[in-house]
């Protein structure tokens, strides 16, 4: 594995990973850390994430990740309902948040700081991660962790991973050994031609079930695994790591689309035409390998030409050296995905959830239908219910929510889970996700919407960050708009319109035609009943502090609905 300090990678070798492993398991057992524990893992992606992970499953404890952005509420929460007592923290922030606990004069929680620059209170008794690891090291307890390890079963809860929860409080999704053993090998018929020669780019939060699994699986594959603490930096590390396979969600591909879309729009007429001819070649080359098809001898030509001239440099923004990059989280549109697929970039699509240890469905290799998720992996059953909901059985399902008995029974329906997303499955197998059950909006006038796939297709478009369809029981489709602020102040300089701040800027009439333009260009790819007849600019961005979205960047639509109950009303009022 690596990680990145300095401005430079380094290495950890396989050994020193495996003596790490050991030093902290023997040091948690110098805790008095028992069998089925709770270990909290509180901090950004950082290799000492995974070190602590599987140094808890050793000694038979059970990790909990959390997100590292969560509030000092949120951390409450899961210490005091996993019954936390000893926290591996990351930085500063996820200390100071942490160290707030200890004015419960009750509490006994033992901090543990991954970062050494962390300026921490002598009083809390917390000690560094480093001076930890030695202490394990030295210990004479390899005989006890040897046994502990000796003692394991498959059905030991490895994990407790709290949902973000998109409404309600979360709920501790209960996983067991057996989830991820059992779930990994499927993977091996769809990820194909993966070794200790491949290198992946960590950036996703380990806290998250689709990282941590694909981790996971990278390391039992022996990939080498870059560990990115922000993933903002993501674009950068890219270039350096130029990785050849790696777990991301559309937004990733939705803001390259948009960039590449926006510089091929401000490029000559000449240009323009030779990169819609690049994507076009492309375009059918891929659809005939998708179906394993001949390749007339000029296409291949052409190829050459096309990907010489564009492609290329398309896939160079991803590092050049992709075999493919598994994506899930969220729908990603059709026409984000046929761009890819046309510059020879191979995204992987994929679903799953929490609660099935991260893969329901992935793509084939070849002969995979774009726009779906794929085909279920094997061993995994997939069924549609009668009102359209994804129901589940297989290995990687979990045997049900922690202290939550009412909640777990109301998860699952004659032994199948209930994922509460709608869904189609075709004669040929591959699922297609609609939305959220609780999502669907359904208008006064009787038609439904999946607000998803809308935002979804927003979401490709350069200036807009994010955006909320609003529509459940009114008589048309709204949205709220977060404008990409950077791409929208370089818009407005260029056309030397003066502002003073975000709020001035959205309210400019210039700018509102502008999204207009915008709004009706998506509405032409939406059926009548699914167009955006009003919208609403806001100038603040959805944020899992304020609620308005969850750690992994899912809308909690209630709650946007909530907060922005006026600016909607408004909206509509005009519109009456």
């Amino acid at each position: 594995m690596r990680y990145r300090a300095d401005g430079r990678w380094r290495d950890i070798s396989w050994k020193n990973f495996g003596e790490s492993i050991q030093s902290v398991a023997k040091g948690l057992l110098g805790l008095g850390v028992q069998e089925g524990e709770k270990i909290g893992i509180y901090s950004p992606n950082r290799p000492e994430w995974s070190i602590v992970d599987l140094a808890a499953m050793r000694v038979r404890a059970v990790s909990v990740p959390i997100f590292a952005t969560s509030t000092a509420k949120q951390v409450e929460y899961i210490i005091n309902d996993a019954e936390i007592r000893v926290l591996f923290v990351g930085g500063q922030e996820q200390y100071i948040k942490a160290r707030s606990l200890f004015s419960d004069p009750g509490r006994k929680l033992k901090i543990v700081i991954f970062d050494r620059g962390v300026l921490r209170d002598a009083s809390d008794q917390s000690v560094y991660f480093q001076e930890f690891r030695e202490t394990g090291r030295k210990a004479a307890r390899d005989d006890d962790v040897a046994k502990r390890l000796l003692q394991a079963r498959p059905d030991d809860l490895a994990t407790l991973i709290y949902t973000s929860g998109t409404t309600g409080e979360p709920k501790g999704v209960m996983l067991d050994h057996m989830n991820v053993t059992e779930i990994l090998p499927p993977h091996d018929g769809r990820l194909l031609d993966l070794d200790e020669n491949d290198e992946s780019l960590c950036f996703l939060p380990l806290s998250h079930v689709y990282e941590r699994c694909w981790t996971f699986y990278a390391l039992s594959r022996g990939i080498i695994q870059h560990y990115l603490e922000d993933p903002t930096q993501v674009l950068e590390a890219m270039k350096q790591v130029r990785p050849t396979v790696m777990c991301a969600v559309p937004r990733l591909y939705e803001k390259i689309y948009a960039s590449v879309k926006q510089r091929n729009e401000g490029a000559s007429p000449v240009r323009q035409r030779l990169f819609h001819w690049a994507i076009t070649v492309g375009a059918e080359y891929a659809r005939r390998r998708r179906k394993e098809l001949r390749i007339p001898l000029r296409l291949r030509l052409k190829h050459l030409l096309a990907d010489a001239l564009v492609l290329r440099r398309i896939r160079a923004i991803m590092g050049g050296r992709a075999k493919f990059f598994p994506c899930a989280g969220a729908p990603l549109s059709h026409e984000v995905e046929e761009f890819f697929l046309a510059a020879g970039f191979f995204i992987l699509q994929g679903y799953g959830l929490t609660e099935t240890c991260a893969t329901v469905s992935c793509y084939e290799p070849r002969h995979f239908k774009p726009g779906t998720v794929g085909k279920p992996l094997s061993g995994t059953q997939v069924k549609i219910a009668e009102n359209g909901e994804i129901l589940v059985k297989g290995p990687g399902v979990m045997r049900g929510y922690y202290k939550k008995p009412s909640a777990t029974a109301a998860a699952f329906a004659d032994g199948w889970l209930r994922t509460g997303d709608a869904g189609t499955l075709d004669e040929e197998g591959n699922l297609t996700i609609t939305d959220r059950i609780k999502d669907l909006i359904k208008t006064s006038g009787g038609k439904y919407v999946a607000p998803q796939q809308i935002e979804s297709d927003l979401g490709s478009d350069l200036l807009i960050e994010q955006a909320a369809v609003i529509g459940d029981q009114r008589k048309f489709v709204s949205a709220l708009i977060v404008p990409s602020f950077i791409a929208l102040e370089v818009w407005a300089h260029a056309r030397d319109l003066p502002f003073s701040s975000r709020r001035e800027l959205i309210e400019r009439p210039e700018v509102l035609r502008l999204y207009q333009e915008r709004i009706d260009d998506h509405n032409t790819r939406l059926a009548r009943h699914e167009q955006i007849k009003k919208f609403a600019l806001l100038s603040k961005e959805f944020t899992v502090e304020g609620g308005e979205i969850t750690p992994t960047m899912k809308t909690r639509r209630n709650q946007i609905i909530a907060t922005y109950h006026d600016v909607i009303e408004k909206m509509y009022t005009e519109a009456a």
